[in-house]
């Protein structure tokens, strides 16, 4: 299966500098799109060169904590309306037509729990972005105006038992206790995943997750050094 998702994603390069394609990757909260993101972005590479691929990640639009305190959403931080989409929009579009200089991307950091500005940046040779989150099939302003950027969207399906212990997991890596951490899933995780399945079928392909190898970040960590 990875092989496979690879080869596509492969297909979808421009072949010429100057043209760039996005490869949108959706599906509810912990389901793997950040790991297949990067993985693809890193085979892309390795077959093509560097810099040929490049990553946005949607939750680097996150509202900082203290705009999500202001605007009284800081207990349902996840939620559609406790993003930046307008933002993120823009940066795709800019994606799209700024080919001559880097571009630079936001991520978000599950230490400090708030986006980081430019950890990520898109080359001018950068030939095909992978970006991915929670909502990009989302039928609502602005997501939706984002649909005519994506050559495909792909929706990544993993059982939903799996990944509420992958969100309780992540929650305690962020310092929360096993009991904060079962409450958030359940107050904000999984209602946000509920309102994510119902958009699987806007989706042009699903894919299962839990397909890339273990351990090959460090393969590509050993490469950068």
């Amino acid at each position: 299966m990875p092989e496979s998702l690879v080869a596509h994603a492969l297909s979808l390069v421009p072949s010429s500098e100057g043209r760039r394609t996005v490869l949108a990757l959706t599906g509810p909260p912990a389901a793997g799109k950040s790991t297949l993101a990067r993985y693809l972005v890193h085979q892309v590479e390795e077959k093509l060169g560097r810099g040929t691929a490049g990553y946005l990640p949607m939750d680097g639009f996150h509202l900082s904590n203290g705009q999500l305190d202001r605007l009284g959403r800081r207990d349902r931080k996840g939620a559609p309306d406790t993003f930046d989409a307008h933002g993120y929009v823009a940066l795709l579009r800019r994606l799209r037509a700024e080919t001559d200089h880097p571009v630079y991307v936001p991520d978000y950091d599950r230490v400090l729990h708030e986006p980081v500005a430019a950890r990520h940046v898109v080359l001018p040779h950068t030939r095909l972005v992978v970006t991915e989150g929670n909502y990009l099939a989302f039928d609502e302003e602005p997501w939706s105006s984002a649909w005519e950027i994506y050559a495909e969207l792909w929706y990544v399906d993993v059982p939903d038992a799996d990944r509420e212990h992958r969100l309780v997991r992540r929650q305690v890596r962020g310092g929360a206790d096993v009991h904060q951490a079962r409450a958030w899933v359940e107050r904000s995780d999984r209602p946000n995943g509920e309102l994510v399945k119902g958009m699987r079928e806007r989706c042009t392909r699903v894919v299962p997750g839990g397909q890339v190898p273990r351990g090959w970040w460090k393969t590509r960590r050993r490469k950068q050094k």
